[in-house]
């Protein structure tokens, strides 16, 4: 199928799907007080709370001494392990709006820690969330509370951009069950001499996805033990993406390449991606194209913001400056798919924000929708160029603009219609 039919194909009945489930979201303000009153039967006074975890947040605030909880969803202990960000949010086909639900009905039951020394820390508090975030399904857990939680939830559309649900300080916390802990992890637990690196590409090899992965990490469960920390969860994400990616980079690297110009689109929650694979050795790069009155790009009279890191076939040793966590996340649904294929490629990621794109989600939307982008037929085309040229006719901005951001964009010779 050549590019120019490709992009006239209807969508596939799982894209269909995930639209529809959009249009059936609820009033975020119908839901706060929903919850609220859900809150008030549930957590009485600082009274011992029981609920079920199925997971754990590490702030980032005053680093190294950061806010550490166990994250409980408030009435719904039967289906918690539905508000642990996973790949099955994208197959549920969730909308912002669920997305804001699930994450304001996370009780947030936190203490202060540093982040270091916790290498022993089995008891207390801490232990009792690390044994929440190596289990593999949710644990039930009883919490006792120093105050009444904080629930401010009088607030309008335009203060949810970034939703979090009420939180706590934590005076104990006990286990009212014992968890299962999956073989693996354990062996990964018990040798004190392999370092994170090590132990996180091993568990990604005995099937781990990274959303398993990055929560253990967080917890300082993982690597040498005098080198074991809490790990704030933001940055344990990209770590265990930009890690897992070197692992996979690596894997590919002496394969052979691709035999055509391959051209795959797919989108979700207001975010459209093209992945454009070309013959050659290992090369990436992931351009943003963030629309005026998406939420990167809040101001509607502005205009299109374009953002852009790369790298080659070594890779990159400084930091990404302007894609941060989405680099690393595209990054890695691209290299599972060509480390399956036992191939190699040049891939140019291009992702258009549009204003439909209200709140953060998070980076786990990129990584599934990338990663299901190959799952259907995808277009062909000549050329790298032809390629380029023929997604940049469904992008808001004209080649001579991409080109200006784009580095493996920036070699193609233009045309007098690159400048439309």
């Amino acid at each position: 199928m050549n590019l120019d039919e490709y992009v006239d194909v209807e969508r596939n009945e799982r894209a269909e799907r995930r639209r529809l489930a959009e249009e059936k979201s609820y009033d975020i303000l119908d839901h706060l007080e929903t919850f609220q009153d859900r809150f008030e039967e549930t957590v009485q006074g600082d009274s011992l709370y029981g609920g079920v975890s199925p997971s754990i947040f590490v702030g980032t605030s005053n680093y190294p001494r950061v806010s550490t909880g166990l994250l409980s969803p408030v009435g719904h202990d039967e289906n918690a392990e539905q508000f642990e960000t996973s790949g099955a949010w994208y197959d549920e086909g969730v909308s912002i709006s669920d997305v804001f639900a699930r994450r304001t009905s996370l009780l947030n039951s936190n203490r202060s820690q540093t982040v270091t020394n916790v290498a022993d820390s089995w008891n207390g508090f801490l232990g009792t969330q690390r044994e929440v975030a190596i289990a593999d399904r949710p644990v039930t857990v009883e919490i006792g509370l120093d105050e009444r939680p904080d629930v401010d939830l009088d607030v309008g559309v335009e203060d949810v951009a970034t939703p979090v649900g009420p939180r706590a300080r934590a005076r104990s916390a006990e286990l009212a069950e014992n968890p299962h802990v999956p073989r693996p992890v354990e062996k990964t637990l018990e040798d004190d001499d392999w370092n994170a690196e090590g132990a996180m590409n091993y568990l990604y090899r005995r099937g781990f996805d990274v959303y398993d992965i990055n929560t253990i990490l967080s917890a300082g469960a993982l690597g040498q033990t005098d080198q074991r920390r809490l790990v704030p969860t933001r940055w344990s994400i990209t770590a265990v993406d930009d890690t897992v990616g070197q692992y996979l980079r690596g894997r590919i690297r002496t394969n052979p390449g691709i035999d055509a110009v391959e051209v795959h689109r797919n989108e979700f929650l207001g975010n459209a991606f093209w992945v454009i694979l070309a013959p050659g050795k290992w090369e990436y790069e992931l351009v943003e194209l963030k629309a005026p009155g998406s939420v990167w790009n809040p101001d509607p009279e502005a205009g299109m913001y374009l953002a852009a890191d790369s790298e080659g076939s070594e890779g990159r040793t400084g930091y990404v400056d302007e894609t941060a966590g989405a680099y690393h996340a595209a990054r890695l649904a691209v290299l599972e798919h060509l480390e399956d294929r036992g191939r190699q490629a040049k891939a140019l990621v291009l992702r258009h924000v549009s204003d439909d794109y209200w709140g953060p989600v998070g980076v786990w939307q990129v990584r599934e929708t990338v990663r299901d982008a190959f799952e259907d037929e995808h277009g062909t085309a000549e050329t790298f160029g032809d390629a380029v040229r023929g997604v940049t006719k469904h992008l808001p901005v004209s080649l001579s603009t991409l080109r200006r951001k784009s580095t493996m964009a920036a070699g193609l010779q233009r045309t007098l219609g690159d400048f439309g």
